[in-house]
C-alpha cells in the first residue's frame, strides 16, 4: 500500500471517530457540538493542505528516479517557494548536475580512447570476459592480414603464425616474436577493469624497421673499417708484386716458372679479396631507390632469360606466370632486378639439380612470388636467413638475401621467405 493511501486510511478514520463522538456531545451541549464540529472541519482543511504539502514532493521525486532510471539527466525542477520542497529541490538539481557532468565527462572520455585505439600505431587486441576478440584496431588487423575479421572470434581462430603465440603470453611479461626471419615484433599483455572484472588486451608493436636500423649501423661501421683496412693492404701489396715480377729476368730459369705463378696467384687472391669487400661494401652503400612507373613483366621476362641456360644444365625447368596485360609499378629497375637475380639464384642453388621453380606474378593480389621444390628451409635455419654474414653454403658470403632485404624494404615492399606444408618453398613479395 503507497504511503500517501495510508496517510488519506489514517486521516479519514481519525475523522470518522470525532464525528462519532461529537455525536455524543450534541446530546448534552449544543453550542459544544457545532464548536467541536468546527473544529474538525479545521482539521480536516490543514489535513488535506498538509497532504498536498507531504504528496507534492512525492511526485516530484518520483518524477525524478523515473528521469534517473531513464538515464535522462536534462529534467530539473523550479524552486516552489516552500523551503522544505526548495531544499529537496535544490538536492536533487545538484545530483542531476553532477551525474549530467560525470556522463559527459565518460562520453568524452570513451571517445578519447576509441579514438586514440584506432589511431595508435601499436596494434591493439581487446578480448572480451570469456578471451574472444571484442575489438581490434586497423593496425592489428592489417599485421594479421584480416581487414574482415569479425569480432567474438578466438585468438587460436586466427590464421596467422603471430597467433599461435599471443595465445600463449602471459601478462606483464613482454614476448619478443621473430617471424620467417625477417619481421619482429613486441607483443605484451595486460587488463583493465570493466564492472569490477578483469578484460585482457593484448598490444603488439613491429620492431622490424627499428632493429634493422639499428643492425645495418652496427654492420655498416664494421664493414667500412674492414674495407679501409683491406684497401690500404690491397694496394700496397699489389704494387710490390708487380715490382717483384719486373725483377723476373734475374730469377734462375728453372725457379722463373714458380716465381711468376706465385706472384700471380698472390695478386688475383688479393683481387679477390678485394672483390668479396666491394660486395659487402655495396650493401652499405645501396643508394635510395629512383623509381619510375616500368612494366614489372619486362623485367621477370629478362630474368627468366638470364638463367635459362643455368637452369637447364641442372635440368631445372622454370614456370613463368604473367597478366596478359602490362603490370605497371613504381619501382628501381635496377634494385629489383639484383633482387630477382639473387632470389632465382638462390633457389636454383637451393634445388641443385632436377627440380622446378614457378614465378607467379597476381595482378589482382599484387604480389609477386618465387617458389622452389628443392629441400626447403630448416626449421633451426628459419630465423637466420636474412641476418647479415649469414649462409648455409659453404662458400656463402650471406651477402645475397641481406642485399634483397635491403632493396625490398628501401621499396616499402612486405616480403616472407619460408617453406609450407606441400614442400615449396616460396619467396613472396607485396607490391
Amino acid at each position: 500500500m503507497r504511503l500517501r493511501t495510508q496517510y488519506v486510511l489514517f486521516i479519514v478514520l481519525i475523522h470518522l471517530v470525532t464525528l462519532v463522538l461529537s455525536f455524543y456531545i450534541l446530546q448534552d451541549n449544543k453550542i459544544l457540538f457545532i464548536a467541536s464540529e468546527f473544529i474538525i472541519l479545521l482539521s480536516l482543511f490543514f489535513a488535506i493542505r498538509l497532504y498536498q504539502s507531504l504528496v507534492k514532493p512525492l511526485k516530484l521525486l518520483l518524477q525524478g528516479a523515473e528521469a534517473i532510471n531513464d538515464r535522462d539527466f536534462n529534467v530539473k525542477f523550479m524552486e516552489t517557494g516552500r523551503y522544505e520542497m526548495d531544499e529537496l529541490i535544490k538536492v536533487y538539481n545538484k545530483m542531476i548536475d553532477e551525474l549530467r557532468h560525470e556522463r559527459r565527462m565518460q562520453q568524452e572520455q570513451h571517445y578519447f580512447l576509441e579514438k586514440l585505439i584506432e589511431s595508435s600505431p601499436t596494434g591493439i587486441v581487446i578480448l572480451d570476459f570469456d578471451g574472444k576478440i571484442a575489438q581490434i584496431n586497423p593496425v592489428a588487423r592489417q599485421l594479421f592480414g584480416l581487414q574482415n575479421l569479425k569480432v567474438n572470434s578466438t585468438l587460436t581462430e586466427l590464421e596467422h603464425p603471430l597467433a599461435a603465440h599471443l595465445h600463449k603470453l602471459k601478462e606483464d611479461k613482454p614476448l619478443t616474436i621473430k617471424l620467417n626471419g625477417i619481421r619482429t615484433f613486441k607483443c605484451s599483455k595486460a587488463h583493465f577493469l570493466d564492472r569490477g572484472f578483469p578484460r585482457y588486451f593484448i598490444m603488439i608493436e613491429e620492431l622490424t624497421a627499428e632493429i634493422l636500423e639499428t643492425e645495418k649501423k652496427a654492420y655498416e661501421k664494421v664493414i667500412r673499417m674492414m674495407a679501409h683496412e683491406v684497401n690500404n693492404s690491397v694496394g700496397p701489396i699489389n704494387s710490390i708484386l708487380d715490382s717483384a715480377l719486373f725483377y723476373k729476368d734475374q730469377i734462375h730459369n728453372g725457379q722463373r716458372p714458380d716465381f711468376v705463378k706465385a706472384l700471380s696467384v698472390a695478386k688475383q687472391r688479393n683481387l679477390k679479396l678485394n672483390r668479396f669487400m666491394r660486395n659487402f661494401a655495396d650493401v652499405v652503400r645501396l643508394p635510395v631507390a629512383e623509381r619510375k612507373v616500368e612494366d614489372l613483366r619486362s623485367s621477370l621476362q629478362q630474368m627468366v632469360t638470364l638463367f635459362l641456360a643455368e637452369a637447364k644444365q641442372s635440368q631445372i625447368s622454370i614456370e613463368l606466370s604473367l597478366p596478359e596485360q602490362p603490370f605497371f609499378l613504381s619501382f628501381d629497375a635496377q634494385q629489383i632486378e639484383q633482387a630477382l637475380v639473387n632470389i632465382i639464384k638462390n633457389a636454383i642453388e637451393s634445388i641443385g639439380a632436377n627440380g622446378q621453380i614457378k614465378i607467379l606474378l597476381d595482378e589482382k593480389e599484387r604480389n609477386l612470388i618465387i617458389a622452389d621444390n628443392g629441400p626447403g628451409i630448416k626449421p633451426e635455419l628459419a630465423d637466420q636467413l636474412f641476418q647479415p654474414f649469414f649462409s648455409n653454403k659453404q662458400q656463402g658470403q650471406g651477402i645475397g638475401l641481406t642485399l634483397t632485404r635491403e632493396i625490398l624494404f628501401n621499396h616499402q615492399f612486405t616480403f616472407s621467405l619460408q617453406t609450407d606444408e606441400d614442400g615449396w618453398t616460396r619467396f613472396q613479395i607485396q607490391l
